[in-house]
């Protein structure tokens, strides 16, 4: 049985204040909140075996080398990829796409086509207008509506046979829409292109398998997961990571070195140059075995009975706006006051102890879109609780009194 004050027992940051008021943390698309269970491993790493990985002789290095590759395990068994070579580890989502982005540099020419999503985070837009840049690929963008969703409709209309590569978010991270990703895998195979999901929304409330989706590459962080910040995951398929060129040179990713003639290690060796973050890797295993105890079901429904109670409340203040309204969403509310600043609200709330994100939220398009300057956005987690959406909205309705 789901128990929401049992579990935000594990927080321990959830017991503090700020500003004389109980912390309200509603900012958990930007971060997650960390629980006891994962701090714990972070300090048994360092206090108990800290030493560099795979190729010391003595027993430390061992010993973090085993913890490291068991998480990597972890990870291939959670997203159930077919190995576990398949899982790179990454300093976070953002590097992720930056070595696919590099990696296909070699492969991409002028008349190729890219397409991206107007949904996406500017992490998922600027590399490849760099790649474009460099191979004179052009750069296509699925179109959204009022709803804040793709308009499936046109992106059929963009594929063609010069489309080499499709790059869409499961969930985006300003609206929380949930994308139909199925589909869009699906009709980029048709015509022989390459498909990136950038799952860093979606894998806080959803458990992916990518062997179901089909999905030749997938990425994630895990500080959106009640893990570290420094620390990600790139699921790719077998033959596309032994098909694209290292991103990095350097120690660990060599099979043999010399002045004239270097060869590359296998996977997934060969993307992970230099000394890695060791702590940060076991720490996302851990928080991945914390996370799948609770389970994903259940997060999942109740994170849908915070966000449906949520936008339920806060429609009712007068003048409030929700940007985002798709049947098929995830645990995101962004809004606005008419006549007022996100910023403006923002700035009350903190005053009140409660922490939302204000701005464009790394997705200037989409507020171009809605032509706005940006939104406040409340994220809610699982261990977030109905008596924490009445402290936002009550806060809502002081901001409102108080800037009107």
């Amino acid at each position: 049985m789901f128990n929401v004050e049992h579990i935000r027992k594990d927080f321990p940051i959830l017991n503090r204040q700020v500003n004389g008021k109980p912390l309200v943390y509603l900012d958990n698309a930007a971060t997650s909140q960390t629980p006891q269970q994962v701090i714990d491993v972070i300090v048994d790493y360092y206090s108990n075996y800290n030493a560099n990985i795979h190729r010391g002789v003595h027993s430390l290095s061992q010993e973090a080398t085993d913890a490291y590759e068991q998480a990597r395990l972890k990870i291939q068994k959670h997203v159930n990829a077919k190995f576990s070579h398949e899982i790179i580890f990454t300093s976070g989502t953002t590097h992720g796409i930056n070595l696919i982005a590099n990696g296909f540099a070699s492969l991409l020419e002028q008349g190729d086509e890219i397409i991206v999503s107007a949904l996406e985070h500017h992490s998922n837009i600027v590399p490849w207008q760099m790649l474009c840049e460099r191979t004179g690929a052009e750069l296509k963008v699925i179109p959204m509506n009022l709803e804040g969703e793709l308009i499936m409709s046109e992106y059929d209309k963009l594929l063609t046979p010069n489309t080499k590569l499709v790059f869409v978010n499961h969930i985006s991270n300003a609206l929380g829409t949930i994308n139909p990703i199925e589909y869009i895998i699906e009709q980029a195979h048709q015509v022989g292109a390459a498909v990136l999901v950038d799952g860093a929304q979606a894998c806080p409330h959803i458990k992916p398998d990518v062997q179901a989706l089909d999905v030749d590459f997938y990425v994630t962080s895990a500080h959106k997961m009640c893990g570290p910040t420094g620390q990600g995951m790139l699921y790719g398929k077998e033959a596309w990571l032994n098909k694209l060129p290292p991103y990095q040179g350097g120690g660990e990713m060599i099979a043999e070195v010399s002045f004239e003639k270097t060869t590359y290690a296998d996977l997934p060796h060969k993307f992970e140059a230099g000394t890695p973050n060791i702590c940060g890797g076991i720490a996302f295993g851990a928080a991945i075995d914390y996370m799948n105890a609770i389970g994903f079901d259940a997060i999942e429904t109740y994170e849908h009975q915070l966000l449906a109670y949520a936008t339920i409340k806060l429609s009712e203040i007068e003048g409030l706006k929700i940007y985002g309204t798709s049947k098929h969403k995830t645990s995101v509310i962004s809004f606005n006051l008419e006549g007022i600043h996100p910023y403006d609200i923002g700035t009350i709330l903190d005053k009140l102890g409660i922490a939302v994100r204000t701005g464009h939220h790394c997705a200037q398009p989409i507020m171009n879109f809605f032509n706005i300057p940006g939104t406040v956005r409340a994220s809610f987690a699982f261990y977030n609780s109905k008596a924490e959406v009445d402290a936002l909205v009550a806060g809502v309705k002081k901001a409102k009194m108080m800037l009107s």
